[in-house]
């Protein structure tokens, strides 16, 4: 029976067995497993970021990133995030404020447009984007030789925080 590390926004980590002390040591190789599960080489760079990111309960940009890892090469960041969407550990979004974030992918996504697409939400008060994964973006038949390549729904408000 596996044990299973709830963190943040419901996010998930599945561990061998259910009687495992979970400090940092243990929380790293459950990550290192995440990494090497979607065919990603695990580094020290990749390891933090993945825990930074399941950490965060919204999406996060570059920038963000950056201001929370200030040691670290913008450049190195970037590659990890790139690599993460690739990979299908992370989705990029485009909220429309001309800056990408970035948020984990739930358990078992593809980032495929037909089954693992969902709505976003971006507060316009404090700014934040947050993902809604029980909330799917509805299949769209596009005319015939018409091929997405992308499909991006946010919806604009006020967030539960701010209203």
């Amino acid at each position: 029976m596996a044990a299973i590390i709830v963190l943040g926004n419901s996010k998930r980590i599945r561990l061998g067995s259910p009687n495992v002390f979970i400090g940092s040591f243990v929380l790293m190789k459950a990550l290192e497993k995440v990494l090497e599960r979607n065919k990603v080489r695990p580094t020290a760079m990749r390891l933090l970021v993945l825990q930074y990111l399941f950490t965060k309960n919204v999406a996060v940009s570059l920038t963000d990133l950056e201001n929370s890892f200030e040691k670290s090469d913008r450049t190195t960041l970037y590659r990890t995030l790139k690599t993460f969407v690739e990979s299908c550990l992370v989705h990029k979004i485009d909220d429309g404020t001309g800056v990408s974030k970035y948020a984990l992918c739930e358990e078992n996504c593809n980032c495929e447009i037909e089954t693992d697409l969902h709505v976003h939400f971006h507060c316009n008060l404090c700014k934040q984007t947050i993902c809604l994964p029980k909330h799917k973006i509805p299949a769209i038949y596009l005319p015939k030789a018409f091929l997405p390549q992308e499909v991006n729904l946010v919806v604009k408000g006020t967030c539960n925080k701010c209203s």
